[in-house]
């Protein structure tokens, strides 16, 4: 069709092109170049290598080109999935952190809450032994003052007589 379109394209070229030459072949008295049927020859090859070339050379580069842009844009859309898929990941990766974060926080809080727990038993237990030591620690200081006291009143009246006889110099 375009090959047509091209060929009605000259055909008013190719006439204005006639009448010219005639004119100024009547007007000048020089070289003139009279067009004969050899230019309608040049005209027809040349209109005639333009359809091979397009059968030839353009129609098999335009499909190539057709391919081509079919192909890029098979790859810009691959490129464009393979893109929202690993933003997809990426934003399930984050979620999955996140709860994981989450979930190690509430894990270590149980963990923290339950050695305070475990402290405070121990802690309990201690001082509930410290209680128990320190009242026979008392128990048996008192015991032993009163078996000092005993032990002191028994033999207070052999001091008093030996205090008295170095005071008084005799015995008493």
């Amino acid at each position: 069709m375009r090959f047509w379109g091209l060929l009605k394209g000259f055909a008013p070229g190719i006439t204005l092109a006639t009448v010219l030459t005639r004119q100024a072949h009547a007007s000048s008295g020089g070289i003139t170049v009279l067009p004969d049927g050899s230019v309608i020859i040049q005209i027809i090859n040349f209109i005639f290598l333009i359809w091979i070339l397009n059968i030839v050379v353009y129609t098999p580069i335009r499909n190539i080109l057709l391919k081509r842009k079919e192909k890029i844009s098979g790859l810009e859309a691959g490129i464009q999935n393979t893109y929202n898929d690993a933003k997809d990941q990426e934003s399930s990766w984050m979620t999955g952190i996140k709860n994981a974060r989450a979930k190690g926080l509430e894990h270590k809080d149980g963990l923290i809450q339950e050695a305070e727990e475990e402290e405070k038993k121990i802690l309990d237990r201690i001082n509930r032994k410290a209680s128990d030591d320190l009242a026979q620690l008392r128990e048996k200081i008192s015991r032993d003052v009163d078996d000092v006291r005993t032990a002191l009143r028994n033999e207070i009246d052999v001091f008093v007589a030996a205090i008295s006889a170095k005071i008084l110099g005799r015995n008493v």
